[in-house]
């Protein structure tokens, strides 16, 4: 029986990075260097956001290594295997879902619906797969692989897989019946089946998806019941989003069955004074790179991919020659008055972010020049309690976001700060939740249980 319709209400869930999604998250005092070992420490986090009733906790994964992340994100650069951490997640938690990554291009689709499907049994119907095809190009020497896939192949084959594993869930026993084989015979994979596991309580376990490209928007719609959107501003973002519910339609899916949840970073605390403090200290801390070295991309991954944080690459973004400046003094009208469009697109985020304009009481600096410069993260808001609600209040009322993955910025200052202010102020406003409705993944999405797919199917 499908749940009764229920109104419109946010989504949140919790990008766990163990020393925050901000490059310079891990300098912070109140940074845990050991945090992405420490278990303990990671299910304390999630209690915070499953007290405060967020949908999910994400665990990213990444299947190579760099060591220019020891300087710009260490949370990317050595961490837990997802479905590890995820387990002992689940034994300490009892409501929240649990988002795991695995990348199909470089996993088996038998072994994902074991993975997955044992996931929700053992967090009681919590589980959730991130399926995404991956843009790192070095996970492929650490595979036995020449190089990565280019993106048809990638999605060729990503599309094939997520049907057999859907059809991998369905052919597990559970009170409807014993296990069947599928015997898919396909372009890429032959599989027998059955699962020799049950059927996941949730049916199928809840995917998400992650990417922007038409082949993403074409699976997401089809086959996500969450995803993960990166449009940095509320005019894209809304354009994403009508895109990717009218493809949805053509499938057959309604609005409600597919939840667009864009990352966004919030820097909040009681005053907006107080928010942008916080804000510049953690620009502060980050590097500087010598002049010198200013072309010389670096392979860093996630948040920190990029170039050289100096005056010479804001140089190039502003259109102006930046070079030979103290970072910390403030730039002068003409300057600012002769920058590219982009670079006037980005002294309008500067403003936006910290309040500070050419000329004003608080004028712009070299050091934001280079900081907005090499940005390249989602959305960020920073502000006060109720500065923060009414950003995240116009992108849902605005049909930009059905809700947010919360990417903290330090853990677990930036956690508890959200948790703790915005929540409720959200929570007063009537837009989210004050309980769960139900102990599953789907019951926060409002999704029923799917029927069982045809046991044998035609390759997609």
């Amino acid at each position: 029986m499908s749940p009764a319709p229920r109104a419109r209400e946010l989504h949140f869930g919790l990008m766990f990075w163990a020393t925050g999604t901000h490059p310079a998250g891990w300098r912070h005092p109140d940074a845990k260097a050991d945090g992405a070992y420490d278990i303990g420490f990671i299910q304390e986090i999630t209690r915070i956001v499953e007290r405060a009733k967020f949908d999910f906790l994400f665990l990213g994964d990444r299947l190579a290594t760099d060591p220019a992340l020891q300087t710009t994100n260490p949370a990317q650069m050595s961490r837990l295997e997802p479905f590890t951490a995820a387990s002992a997640i689940a034994a300490a938690t009892s409501h929240i879902g649990i988002v795991v990554t695995a990348n199909p291009t470089y996993h088996d689709p038998y072994g994902v619906a074991r993975l997955t499907a044992a996931l929700d049994h053992v967090s009681g119907g919590r589980a959730s797969w991130n399926l995404v095809t991956g843009a790192d190009a070095a996970a492929a020497l650490n595979f036995s692989r020449d190089g990565h896939w280019d993106t048809e192949r990638r999605y060729d084959w990503a599309d094939e897989f997520v049907g057999v594993v859907k059809d991998l869930w369905d052919s597990g026993a559970d009170d409807t019946g014993g296990p069947v084989p599928i015997g898919h015979r396909g372009r890429f994979f032959s599989v027998d089946g059955p699962l020799d596991v049950g059927r996941p309580p949730q049916g199928h376990v809840v995917v998400l998806h992650a990417g922007t490209s038409d082949r993403s928007r074409e699976l997401g719609a089809r086959d996500a019941d969450v995803i993960f959107a990166g449009q940095p501003t509320i005019d894209l973002a809304k354009e994403y989003y009508a895109d990717v519910k009218a493809r949805a339609a053509r499938y057959g899916r309604g609005d409600a069955d597919i939840a667009i949840l864009p990352g966004l970073s919030p820097v909040v605390a009681p005053t907006t004074e107080e928010a942008v403090a916080l804000f510049d200290r953690l620009n502060s801390a980050l590097a500087i790179d010598p002049e010198e070295e200013a072309g010389e991309p670096i392979r860093a991954g996630g948040l920190a991919e990029g170039h050289k944080r100096n005056l010479t690459a804001a140089s190039r973004v502003f259109g102006v020659d930046l070079r030979g400046n103290d970072l910390d003094t403030p730039v002068p009208a003409a300057t600012l008055g002769a920058v590219s469009g982009e670079g006037l697109r980005r002294l309008g985020e500067i403003t936006r972010l910290t309040r500070r304009t050419p000329g004003g009481p608080a004028p712009i600096t070299y050091r934001d020049l280079v900081n907005a410069a090499t940005s390249n993260r989602s959305s960020t808001v920073v502000g006060s309690t109720e500065e923060v609600a009414d950003f995240i209040q116009e992108w849902f009322e605005e049909r930009a976001a059905d809700g947010f993955n919360v990417f903290p910025e330090y853990v677990p200052g930036s956690v508890e700060a959200f948790t703790e202010l915005v929540v409720p102020e959200l929570q007063r406003r009537g837009l989210f939740r004050t309980e769960y409705s139900g102990p599953t993944f789907r019951d926060h999405l409002g999704l029923a249980v799917p029927p069982r797919r045809t046991a044998v199917k035609e390759a997609r």
